[in-house]
């Protein structure tokens, strides 16, 4: 106790504890106040009853001793609040010459632990200017994560975490690893495990008890998340690699085997991996597949992502395998089959690696598909490659260069009389179109003096189900993501807040949709199909086809929503629609690169 204090106590003027507590707040001794921040005692007159703090947020300030016990906590003098009033300038060369000790004096100040926005508010303007915060705080996790001084969260609402400093690194790499607790967090701790395997490899125990907790982790959760118990077993293969006494027995599980048990649903979980771990998965085709590995991996060419398929036609190039691809992306580009990643990826290496296959066919592939995607109900899945066919100025010259004049105008006829691109934006891809060819300016003087179309038609069935789906979109979907954005927002920094930019990202979407579904309904006719003329084909006839090699074959034009490519009904605006319209039975088309003829027209709704 003070020795000014301990008389007071001893003649009964004032309680122990009374005594004890003012002690705390003799001259030199630091407390802390809510609003003000932390403060040092620079004097007292207790017969007075009044007390001078100096206060890191208010400086020095002059208060009732009664007022300041209430008011205050204690404060060691070691702990990083008191360092701030005694020592700030340290505090801020440390910020810059040695980021990981500011942190582990902060956390340790903190019971060792602290939230990112907690540990915000203890740095930011008082020791680290705002400005620079976020380019000094990414420099900090950097140092943090190789230091190993702390467990850097990789999410805002996780703590950071200070190490114990009495474990060795190999400790602490295997600690993170047993500690963490889904895929993405066992992922990246095998992944500073593989950084750092220095410190592991001699130690054979230790590597053995990885293998095996992630061969456990992997069949426990395989099912529901395939793609990163995958990203799992090529961490544990690099970690095999790597080792000189690491072997797997014969029944651990291999990456191999779970490729040829999967199938075809490996395609669909692979978008999240990073490109160069997408490669390592499709390596394994060949031990997973043997012969037939090429089919296997071009049957999901076209579902795995644009990093994926791009590292599938580099692996099939580099093997001798190009016949192949080749082959696979020629029959899907004339049967209108291949889908936006693959086309995008075509176009970007027009020049390079798909110069091959690159030709006026994939731009009318390329309208065929943007056609269906904006016809289709439900999230556009073209948006990339049609912005790409805006932005790239070169791709339409590039398309054209080697055509012939009867290709050139069928690409531009159909360009033309597209629904896809905004009027201005078709006239600007119109006006590329005729500069490499200006026999197509016809096609835009005839539209001239054409009339305006009244919309697209539809039945009356599709049109409610449009009509439904908005109502969705903005009594649900546009209000739960208002909800999601506030909710975000209450995360605290946007700089470095996900969750908050996913929303926002998402809001967009939701309106450009909104937007999108008003207009079209705002124009389209509603049909029922009936009285429809059977005498050629129309709009709402069901027309049946017999192949060149005798097989028959029936399809069903109907309205611009009405698609059901499952049971062969088909769009009169689809490329294939288009090709039918105004057909009288013995007539013949091409359908798939085949000739088919007319056998028969009939009412759809007879």
């Amino acid at each position: 106790m003070h020795s000014d204090v301990a008389p007071l106590v001893e003649a009964g003027k004032i309680s122990q504890e009374i005594g004890e507590r003012l002690s705390q707040l003799a001259p030199g001794q630091y407390c802390l106040h809510k609003s003000w921040g932390a403060g040092k005692v620079l004097s007292w007159d207790i017969r007075g009853g009044k007390i001078e703090i100096n206060f890191e947020k208010n400086e020095a300030q002059v208060m009732g001793l009664q007022l300041a016990i209430s008011k205050t906590e204690p404060l060691a003098e070691d702990h990083f609040r008191a360092q701030k009033v005694d020592a700030i300038d340290e505090l801020r060369e440390l910020a810059t010459k040695d980021p990981v000790e500011l942190v582990r004096r902060t956390l340790s100040s903190s019971g060792g632990s602290l939230k990112i926005d907690q540990l915000e508010r203890e740095l930011i303007g008082s020791i680290v200017p705002e400005a620079n915060y976020k380019k000094w705080w990414d420099n900090a996790k950097k140092q943090l994560r190789e230091s190993r001084a702390a467990i850097v969260p990789t999410k805002r609402t996780e703590p950071l975490v200070l190490r114990d400093e009495s474990i060795t690194p190999a400790e602490s790499l295997i600690q993170d690893f047993d500690n963490a607790r889904d895929f993405k967090a066992k992922a990246k701790a095998l992944e500073a495990i593989n950084k750092d395997f220095k410190y592991f490899k001699d130690n054979a125990e230790a590597q053995q008890a990885i293998n095996a907790s992630i061969d456990e982790f992997v069949r426990k959760g395989m099912k529901l998340h395939l793609g990163q118990a995958l990203d799992l077993l090529v961490g544990r293969d690099e970690l095999i690699s790597a080792s000189e006494v690491m072997e797997l027995d014969a029944s651990a599980l291999r990456l191999s085997d779970v490729i040829a048990n999967e199938g075809e649903r490996i395609g669909q979980e692979l978008s999240s991996l990073a490109a160069a771990r997408q490669r390592l998965v499709f390596e394994a085709y060949p031990a997973a597949f043997g012969d037939a590995w090429v089919d296997e991996l071009l049957a999901i060419f076209d579902v795995v992502g644009p990093r994926g398929l791009a590292e599938i036609a580099k692996l099939l190039i580099e093997n001798e395998k190009s016949t192949e691809l080749f082959s696979f992306l020629r029959s899907h580009i004339l049967g209108r089959t291949l889908g936006a990643d693959a086309l995008l990826w075509v176009c970007r290496e027009r020049s390079k690696l798909a110069s091959e296959v690159f030709d006026v066919e994939v731009g009318n592939a390329v309208l065929s598909l943007l056609e269906r995607d904006m016809m289709d109900d439900g999230p556009r899945k073209s948006s990339r490659l049609q912005s790409y066919v805006m932005e790239d100025r070169e791709l339409i010259v590039d398309l054209l260069e080697e055509a012939e004049d009867n290709e050139v105008r069928n690409f531009a006829r159909k360009l033309h009389q597209s629904q896809i691109f905004a009027e201005l934006d078709r006239k600007s891809l119109m006006a590329r179109v005729i500069k490499i060819s200006p026999m197509t300016q016809e096609l835009v003087n005839g539209d001239a003096a054409e009339k305006e179309d009244d919309g697209v038609i539809s039945s009356w069935d599709s049109i409610a189900r449009r009509k439904s789906d908005l109502e969705d979109l903005t009594s649900n979907q546009i209000p739960q993501n208002r909800e999601d954005i506030k909710i975000a927002r209450s995360y605290g920094d946007l700089r470095e807040n996900a969750e908050y930019h996913m929303a926002k990202d998402q809001q967009k979407v939701l309106m450009r949709r909104k937007s999108e579904m008003e207009a079209s309904l705002s124009s389209v006719q509603g049909t029922d199909f009936s009285n429809v003329d059977t005498s050629i084909v129309n709009i709402g006839t069901r027309v049946s086809f017999k192949g060149s090699e005798g097989e028959e074959i029936v399809y069903t034009v109907l309205g611009a929503w009405d698609s059901d490519t499952d049971n062969n009904v088909i769009s009169y605006l689809s490329e294939l629609g288009e090709s039918m319209l105004g057909l009288k039975i013995g007539d013949s088309v091409d359908i798939q690169r085949k000739s088919a003829t007319v056998t028969a027209i009939e009412a759809y709704n007879a």
